[in-house]
């Protein structure tokens, strides 16, 4: 009969528990993996296989009761860490779709609002549109083979440990948060250019000409100049976006690197 101690059953559970604690924080905020469509079942059958393909590579672990006080709060900060990578490349999602607003905004289109299931909520069909070509530029150029490597390279560079995590890590995301802003702008900077100077035009024909009705002209005149330069301007998007993703993967090296250096 086989018999095994509590320390061995204690670094066996640990082998397992705390990788699969920290994928599925990336499971729960990742805006591929934690997408609404996919099934709880079926986010929990992932997180199993990644742990399990992962564990053999992971450096060794330590063997602690996940009962107990101390394996609480390593469990805590597992799934702290994986929540953190995940959200780090939902903002990427963000700022594009914030690219999406500043050009429905301009267009007229703010007030077309679509059912997004992503997020569980209606957004403007632009933003709803730059988002879905930047899912699909995410799986063409595997993208998402590049969250998965760096969740395995993740317990290398920030190892599953007792101590506490250190605050400069923290830092470095919300840093990674103003990028929002960046690049949303510079994505949507041909469009709300463009009809910048179409509304300047517009409102120097409506000085010179009082008759002219503007609501009549204006609005089809924005949205169809909106649509066309939005158009021009898609190829533009892949290398903006190929830049936005492998920047966030040298942000979570980094974050994850200063999370593990004590302050």
């Amino acid at each position: 009969m086989i018999s095994i101690n509590t320390a061995q059953w204690y670094a066996l559970l640990s082998a397992y528990i705390w990788p699969f604690v920290r994928i599925m924080g990336v499971m729960a905020t990742d805006p591929f993996f934690g997408n609404r469509t996919i099934t709880a079942r079926v986010k929990i059958g992932m997180g199993i296989a990644f742990t399990v393909l992962m564990q053999p590579l992971l450096p060794v672990l330590p063997a602690v009761d996940p009962a107990g006080a101390t394996g609480l709060l390593v469990l805590v900060h597992q799934f702290l860490i994986g929540v953190a990578m995940g959200f780090s490349l939902r903002l990427v999602f963000t700022a594009v779709e914030m690219a999406g607003h500043f050009a429905g905004l301009q267009m007229g289109l703010g007030f077309a609002m679509f059912f997004d299931p992503q997020h569980g909520t209606q957004v403007p069909v632009v933003a709803q549109l730059t988002s879905l070509l930047t899912l699909l530029v995410l799986l063409a150029t595997d993208a998402h083979l590049l969250i998965i490597h760096t969740l395995a390279e993740s317990f290398k560079l920030l190892p599953v440990q007792q101590l506490p995590l250190a605050a400069a890590g923290w830092r470095t995301l919300v840093e990674w948060g103003g990028q929002i802003f960046l690049l949303g702008l510079r994505l949507s900077m041909p469009v709300v250019a463009t009809l910048l100077i179409v509304n300047l035009a517009i409102g120097v024909m409506t000085r010179a000409s009082p008759q002219f009705n503007i609501f009549a002209v204006g609005f089809p005149i924005t949205v169809g100049i909106g649509m066309l330069v939005l158009y021009v301007s898609l190829p533009q998007f892949l290398p903006i976006l190929l830049d936005a993703f492998n920047s966030n993967a040298e942000m979570l090296r980094k974050m994850l690197a200063a999370l593990a250096t004590p302050t």
